[in-house]
């Protein structure tokens, strides 16, 4: 009965893919990294290549956490995901494993400092690496202190060039620029938090030479924390036996929920599919950390094949660092089959910052009628399932701990002979982290385990018995989200939102409150590392508005009992409450006070139009008067403070950032009004439009709106007028966006609208907000195609970065962040109306 069963619900599916999926293309274009199985901050494994197998899978950082996946038809095994494990040998080693001196200047040297023949003499002293400022959010700790710019020169010594693949390593904060030999080899804007590999460009390899070569260094830090080391280390590839084969990739689709690959093993086809079940209007599916990867097999001859799929986790998910030792185990529990792998030292909530990964809890695979299983090396697994088709374990792996990269788990779904029907099978991805956040000195559980009878084999059977209706729920939701996209945006644009869906929300964790209320803390991901912060919740909200606003809410809760509880004594709003998972308390250095309460007064109206009342913030009245009115008294014409779009240094008299205050004071008009108290509520709005007069004129450059009010000749988005036509404030006149919008037509560049005057780069989710503000659909599409084709096209192959080049689609910094969420404004205008 079950069989029968099985077979009819796998026909049903098959049905419902293929009426979903008919004229239903994705994302057509190449996504600059692959969503797989994201979870959450720390279970986020992608794909940073073409095609799967070309390279092992990585968490968003960057770093290798290998899922690995091999398919044997009729004896001979091909690997369709993953590749063989890379390691890095030190060539030159970074300070962080051998202190090492160097000749430093922080004051600009001479033209020629990074050249073999330059006299370093003066102002150059010597120094040992690595070198930064006093921090605990640096991955090493620094000997020789700096802040604002460092200049060093480092004289190594190379044995020999026989190198599979030199890479620098190194960690750098902010902007660096390295050179070999006088030669440029790599530049960046942005930030590499923890140590990471880069290219160096073949000029420069081209000058190396046995013997002593030169490595020189620039780095700048405008604000906050600084940090710079350099060395080499060689990419050498682990081999795995020659009897397996690469799987030939023929389809990549990108859904909101789903990604979905087509290979060619022999006379077989495989569809490999990652679903994680982001169902926003599902809190228990939504929270649950469990992913899916389904297999479906079909013969291409029409003769019977035998086939066999085997899915690897490595014990390298579940650290934060590759020499640190895991252990792993199997069980079966109701006929449901599963495996984990965790770290042997289990410190919960144990560290924080940006470029680390979680190192508590469990990893785990499941299915149903797993026969082979095994805890084994991930080459010796490779092996046994290529020559025999079986992954028998040593038995000491389930109990003698071993280096991370050294262990992993394996299950194998047998499906048997098959034919031109297809067959499928799948197994469950999951992470049970037993804590998720720390909240104001409190450890917190995800929203999935707030009850403290759930348990990870619970959480691992409900994935199991909802999988039939969820994959059919998230099918229907992604054409319908992509049917909503394409009408309010066009193709381009639709293909965007899929491509920001899982990114958004799965840079955030839901956790249970201490009164059992959702909290939803965003991670800045390769940002700073920050929890919970207001200018990251800003641009991201138009996602959640759009499908669920509690989401938003649980953002915004943290921030407002900060305040409340008399933790944050400040008259405006806390920029951050920590640095992920601690979040104890505001951590980042400087405070952003009129971006901040200009966000949060914004957004309390935003949820009142999308729930349909202001009950919400009625519960907060108190606070949001104490930030309007620190808004009234300094948001219109801003003293040189922090914004959200500083990159190119602090601006006095920010004119974007005025209208950010002018709405924030015209919401809190339009929310006292529906909380009636009229009076007040006709004050502030009269107050906003007498600022928006005001402002119009101080702001006056010509055929367009200055950057700041002081300096003409200069321009910027002014992305947050959007609020003014979203919220139907009436604010300012009309003309003021439509002179904007025509404005920045003419200053596109081939990847998008720069954000400023003051540099090429940009942020692509302002860049949506902006063209959300154009009447005419051809305006808004002449927007859009530019960031289409950045992601099509950036050579920056990671989870997709909102910070990018427009000149040449490079990434500056910043990836897999939840800021994307913006990108839905346009389709949030469109429901509004």
């Amino acid at each position: 009965m079950n069989k029968v069963f099985s077979r009819t619900r796998f026909r049903l599916l098959l049905a419902t893919y293929c009426l979903l999926f008919i004229g239903y293309s994705g994302f057509a274009q190449r996504p600059p990294a692959v969503p797989l199985i994201t979870i959450d901050p720390y279970t986020s494994l992608w794909s940073f290549n073409d095609r799967l197998n070309d390279a092992p899978t990585r968490h968003w950082t960057g770093k290798e956490q290998p899922l690995n996946g091999y398919v044997r038809v009729d004896g001979k095994t091909f690997q369709f995901m993953g590749a063989p494990a890379m390691v890095l040998a030190p060539v030159v080693p970074t300070g962080q494993k051998q202190p090492y001196e160097a000749l430093y200047t922080l004051e600009k040297p001479a033209n020629g400092w990074e050249k073999p023949n330059f006299s370093a003499n003066g102002a150059w002293k010597t120094g040992q690496a690595p070198f930064g400022n006093q921090s605990d959010r640096h991955p090493a700790k620094p000997n020789t202190e700096w802040q604002k710019e460092i200049w060093f020169r480092r004289i190594v010594t190379l044995n020999d060039l026989n190198h599979q693949k030199l890479l620098l390593y190194l960690s750098n904060n902010d902007a660096v620029e390295v050179y070999l030999n006088g030669v440029k080899a790599y530049e960046v804007e942005g930030i590499t938090s923890d140590y990471q590999t880069r290219p160096i460009s073949p000029a420069a390899l081209a000058t190396l030479k046995t013997g002593k070569n030169l490595l020189a260094v620039y780095c700048k830090n405008p604000s906050g924390n600084s940090f710079v080391d350099v060395g080499l280390v060689d990419e050498q590839a682990v081999k795995l036996p020659g009897a397996i084969v690469k799987a030939t990739q023929q389809s990549l689709k990108v859904t909101a929920t789903q990604s979905e690959y087509g290979f060619k093993a022999g006379p077989v086809n495989l569809t490999v599919t990652f679903t994680t079940p982001f169902l926003l209007d599902e809190m228990e599916t939504l929270t649950r950390p469990a992913s899916y990867i389904t297999y479906s097999a079909r013969s291409t001859d029409g003769k019977p094949h035998k086939v066999e799929v085997m899915t690897t986790l490595s014990g390298l998910v579940a650290v934060n660092k590759p020499d640190q030792t895991v252990k792993a185990q199997a069980k079966r529990v109701d006929g449901l089959t599963s495996m984990w792998i965790g770290s042997t030292t289990q410190k919960v909530l144990g560290q924080k910052g940006d470029d680390v990964r979680i190192d508590w809890g469990n990893a785990y695979l499941a299915g149903t009628s797993i026969n082979k299983l095994a805890i084994n090396s991930p080459v010796e697994l490779a092996s046994m399932f290529s020559q025999r088709g079986d992954v028998q374990g040593n038995s000491e792996a389930n109990v003698v701990p071993a280096e991370a990269g050294r262990r992993a788990i394996a299950m194998i779904n047998e499906l048997g002979a098959v034919v031109t029907a297809p067959k499928a099978a799948h197994v469950i991805v999951a992470y049970d982290d037993l804590y998720s956040v720390q909240y104001f000195g409190q450890n917190q559980r995800g929203w999935w385990r707030r009850d403290s009878s759930m348990s990870a084999d619970k959480m691992l059977a409900d994935a199991e018995r909802e999988y039939a209706r969820v994959m059919q729920k998230c099918r229907q939701f992604d054409q319908q989200l992509y049917n909503d996209a394409q009408k309010a945006g066009g193709k381009e644009y639709a293909d965007l939102c899929q491509l920001g869906y899982r990114q958004a929300i799965s840079a955030h964790k839901t956790v249970a409150g201490p009164k059992g209320e959702v909290l939803f803390f965003s991670k800045e991901n390769f940002s700073n590392g920050s929890i919970g912060t207001v200018d990251v919740t800003y641009p991201s909200a138009p996602l959640f508005l759009l499908y669920n606003p509690t989401l938003l809410k649980g953002m915004m809760e943290p921030i407002f009992y900060y305040s409340e509880s008399g933790k944050w004594k400040k008259p405006f709003a806390a920029h951050d409450v920590g640095t992920y998972p601690l979040a104890n308390g505001q951590t980042y250095g400087e405070d952003m006070p009129v971006e901040e309460c200009g966000n949060m007064l914004i957004l309390a109206g935003a949820i009142a139009r999308a729930e349909g009342n202001p009950s919400y913030a009625k519960q907060h009245w108190a606070t949001l008067t104490e930030w309007v009115e620190y808004l009234k008294k300094e948001g219109f014409d801003p003293a040189n403070q922090l914004c959200t779009d500083d990159f190119a240094g602090h601006l006095a008299r920010n004119a974007n950032l005025s209208v950010k205050a002018i709405m924030g004071i015209a919401v809190y008009g339009q929310l006292a009004k529906q909380l009636g108290q009229a009076d007040v509520g006709e004050q502030h709005l009269k107050l906003a439009r007498e600022l928006a007069q005001k402002w119009m004129q101080m702001a006056q450059d010509g055929n367009h709106y200055a950057l700041t009010f002081d300096k003409k000749g200069t321009w910027s988005q002014k992305y947050n007028l959007v609020w003014d036509k979203l919220l139907d404030l009436k604010i300012f006149p009309p003309e003021v966006a439509k002179k904007e919008v025509a404005y920045y037509l003419t200053q596109q560049k081939p990847f998008g609208l720069p954000l400023d005057s003051r540099k090429t780069y940009t942020k692509s989710d302002w860049i949506i907000w902006t063209a959300t503000l154009a009447d005419s659909q051809q305006d808004f599409v002449s927007f859009i195609k530019p960031i289409h084709r950045y992601a099509d096209q950036t050579p920056s192959r990671v989870p997709l970065s909102d910070w990018h080049e427009t000149t040449d689609g490079k990434q500056v910094g910043f990836q897999a962040r939840s800021v994307v969420g913006g990108y839905f404004i346009k389709m949030l205008e469109q429901k509004w109306k």
